[in-house]
């Protein structure tokens, strides 16, 4: 294979000799050779995003996915306006999905619809681009970047002295400069490295299906903020309305691990129950599939090391305010292909030190959140908050679109800011009191 490194003097040479132009390296003509720039293990939107990104530039790439090509996966379809423009700035055009023009929050008897701001570092609109769709499109562009992608195959990184060297299957072995793992943050991969989920930090856990509803072309999500069990406890999560533009909308709830009896919670009946209090305002049919769940992971113990970094889930990179990461895995994605194609070898930890700059100080502050609307008593007032005018309701707003990190100017960016730092000082307290699961 020829590398062409478009800062350096291009030479001819002939098949099997080995060319060095500038960064990369390879071998001319060896098609099955066994060792790549790049190994990704998982071809969701953060794995295909590195491919996408590292192949385009020139980078030797394979990509391993334990599912089938155009596989589901339980999670998502919503794309906020920072999803959307990830999307964009991978050029994956979104004619398959649904326009989104804003967000329609509800606590109680409480309602605001409110547009996506226009700014000046994301598009005004989101979108709804049911998961089967949007991740066979973007494997399908890592495959026209030149990434080769193996599918129904299980990875595993190959470890070597404390470092990452590749990754092994049933039946091959891959060496490779830098592993990106983009596989999760639960099983064999994350325990092997070490990059499990912090045990005391909250997670989530939601489900989801799909019926019909002649409001299907809805051009705003949906989200219901003050939920009960079935006892009647204040949960913190929130339930959705996802419309697809195709005929149906996909529905589901989510809640956090820092409420009272959440080892006790039944997701298919809440569930059903939230179906139930939205079904005649949308009409809605019978569910098309069995409501299917899943785990948020929202911490990672280690997204890092010699010869790997962790992206997406993998990093703990969701929200913990809405359960969303689809735009963060791809963000993280296209980082961690930039950082190898500058300078390989400080990649790892270039990454986890942006990673960090970029995104830690919103999530941690959304973890101790969770801590604190684990509390009924904090909850129900909280969420009547949070919708009361239009200008805390835009805070939210932001928020729930993963419109905020380290950047963001204006009130929602201060907000944050002082949310930070006031939970910093009462994290203990709130661990210390943290709601009984």
């Amino acid at each position: 294979m020829e590398w062409v490194n478009q800062f350096a003097p291009q030479t001819r040479v002939g098949p099997g000799s080995t060319v060095l132009f500038g960064r990369f390296s390879g071998t001319v003509g060896r098609v099955n050779s066994e060792r790549v720039d790049i190994a990704v293990i998982g071809a969701g939107p953060a794995g295909a995003a590195t491919a996408i990104r590292a192949a385009r530039a020139g980078a030797r790439v394979v990509v391993f996915e334990k599912g089938a090509h155009g596989r589901d996966k339980v999670c998502g379809d919503g794309l906020t306006p920072r999803a959307v423009g990830a999307l964009d700035e991978l050029k994956i055009p979104l004619d398959d999905a649904h326009y989104i023009k804003g967000l329609r929050m509800i606590a109680g008897k409480q309602v605001r619809e409110l547009d996506w701001p226009t700014t000046d570092r994301f598009p005004n609109h989101g979108a709804v681009w049911p998961r089967r769709r949007l991740d066979a499109a973007l494997m399908d562009a890592a495959s026209e970047a030149g990434a080769e992608l193996v599918y129904e195959t299980e990875a595993t990184p190959v470890i070597e002295n404390g470092r990452v060297t590749g990754v092994s299957t049933d039946g091959r072995t891959v060496e490779a400069d830098l592993t990106v793992v983009a596989a999760g943050a639960q099983g064999a991969v994350a325990r092997m490295l070490g990059a499990e989920r912090i045990p005391d930090e909250p997670f989530g856990l939601a489900i989801r299906t799909y019926a019909a509803t002649p409001r299907h072309a809805d051009a705003h999500l949906e989200a219901c903020l003050s939920l009960k069990d079935e006892n009647g406890t204040a949960i913190p999560g929130y339930g959705w309305m996802f419309p697809a533009g195709d005929g149906t909308v996909n529905i589901g709830v989510g809640a956090l691990s820092t409420m009272k009896g959440f080892k006790k919670l039944n997701l298919n009946t809440l569930l059903e129950s939230y179906r139930h209090l939205v079904r005649d305002d949308w009409d809605l049919g019978p569910n098309l599939e069995r409501p299917r769940a899943w785990r948020l992971p929202m911490s990672t113990q280690r997204r890092h090391g010699p010869g790997w970094v962790a992206i997406g889930d993998a990093a703990g990179l969701v929200n913990p305010m809405n359960g969303e990461g689809i735009d963060y895995g791809l963000e993280s994605g296209m980082l961690a292909a930039d950082l190898f194609l500058d300078l390989p070898a400080t990649a790892p930890a270039r990454y986890d030190e942006l990673v960090g700059e970029r995104f830690d100080g919103f999530l941690r502050t959304g973890r101790r959140f969770s801590f604190l609307i684990g509390h009924p008593w904090i909850l129900k007032p909280g969420l009547r908050l949070s919708v009361s005018t239009d200008a805390i309701a835009n805070i939210t707003l932001a928020v729930m679109g993963n419109l905020v990190d380290n950047t963001t100017p204006g009130a929602a960016g201060r907000v944050m800011t002082l949310a930070d730092k006031a939970l910093g000082l009462a994290d203990p307290i709130l661990r210390k009191t943290r709601a009984a699961a």
